[in-house]
């Protein structure tokens, strides 16, 4: 199913900024040193933007390495930039391990027992599972102990059966000196790894956040996700070098006069205070709105609406009294225009790149370039 930009925007949809994009990923590139790869991370569907789509655009502008969190996502990028690398960030298990060795997919091995499970996987498939080792260094989340890491690395080394890309860790960001205590661990692995002989690949800790923060700890490669959809690093002196790329419209699909001292929707606390005039919107928190209860607001005629009642799954309200004007079928900004991602996501309670990421999957992307709408893609095609 093609959906015509009409059909498009009939209801709820994501306008996909890819002259924006464009101009996060060149800003990236600019901030590397020292010979550093970026590795562009589309994990999340690319944070909301289409995984597929971003993969190809991305490849188009010279890209050749990319991340994802799991084997159906880096099989989606696969099949969109069949000839780039990519790492998959978390657990292959089950009968997509030997799919993804079969496929070139690059491995993170984590522990001693998943690279014994790799090299039996990769015997049985027949082919050399490529693989980068994830240390532990402070997250405490997934990855080996810097003092295990060379041993584990010899067994993949030795067994024949893999090859060893790459070694990464994960930064918690929790201030400076914690920060620098992890990229110790981290060069005690590698430096632990050369002693022995055993190859290392790409080195990388860095995201997008640290990119910038650290730049004289790129070493090899540095992971970027956020920074290419307009998730910059908060109180970062340039924040134009990465724009929001994502915004999200919904349409008024009905007015109603409701009375003073009525509640709307499923809310029963919260009371109107005056007759007021409330826009129906054809969104709901299944398509990426918080589910909240008269908090935040949306743009609708370049104002500001209050949103009125219990967010729906589907539909959601607001008071559009102070607002003249306003019709059935206008277009209401959820996220995107005078509402930014650091507002949306605060008054929400959201973890920025999760604002974007949440965008659903029927929701319609429509992307644009210099202001042209060049493609529109749906999931539920």
């Amino acid at each position: 199913m093609k959906l015509t930009l009409d059909e498009a925007t009939s209801r709820c949809w994501a306008e996909v900024d890819l002259s924006r994009l464009r101009e996060n990923y060149h800003n990236a590139l600019k901030h590397l040193s020292g010979g550093a790869r970026l590795i562009a991370v589309l994990k999340a569907n690319a944070y909301g933007l289409g995984a597929a789509y971003v993969a190809r655009f991305l490849r188009g502008e010279g890209q050749t390495f990319f991340a994802a969190a799991s084997y159906n996502e880096a099989a989606e990028i696969r099949q969109a930039a069949p000839d780039a690398d990519v790492l998959i960030l978390g657990l292959t298990g089950g009968g997509e391990l030997d799919k993804a060795i079969h496929e070139g997919l690059i491995l993170t091995v984590f522990s001693r027992a998943y690279a014994e499970i790799v090299v039996d996987a990769a015997r049985r498939v027949g082919k050399t599972a490529r693989v980068h080792l994830k240390v532990e260094t402070g997250l405490h989340r997934l990855g080996l102990m810097p003092e295990e890491t060379a041993e584990v690395a010899a067994l993949l080394h030795e067994s024949g059966a893999a090859a060893i890309e790459g070694v990464f860790t994960h930064l918690a960001l929790r201030g400076r000196e914690s920060d620098r205590a992890q990229l110790d661990r981290f060069r005690y692995a590698l430096n632990d790894m050369a002693r022995r002989g055993l190859p290392t690949g790409l080195a990388h800790a860095l995201d997008s956040i640290g990119m910038v923060r650290y730049p004289a700890e790129q070493m090899d490669a540095v992971r970027t996700g956020a920074w290419l959809y307009g998730v910059y690093p908060r109180g970062y002196a340039h924040p134009e070098e990465s724009g929001l790329t994502l915004t999200v419209k919904a349409r008024v699909a009905q007015l109603h006069r409701v009375a003073a001292g009525e509640c709307l929707g499923y809310d029963e606390t919260h009371p109107l205070t005056r007759d007021s005039l409330i826009a129906t919107i054809s969104a709901g928190y299944i398509d990426g709105f918080p589910r909240l209860n008269g908090v935040g607001s949306v743009e609708i005629r370049g104002r500001r609406a209050p949103v009125a009642g219990l967010v729906c799954m589907d539909q959601m309200m607001a008071d559009v009294t102070d607002i003249p004007g306003v019709s059935e079928g206008d277009e209401v900004i959820l996220l995107g225009g005078g509402i930014g991602v650091d507002e949306y996501a605060t008054v929400a309670g959201l973890n920025r790149n999760e604002s974007l990421a949440r965008t659903g999957r029927r929701v319609p992307r429509v992307y644009l370039d210099g202001g042209r709408v060049v493609d529109i893609e749906c999931e539920m095609d």
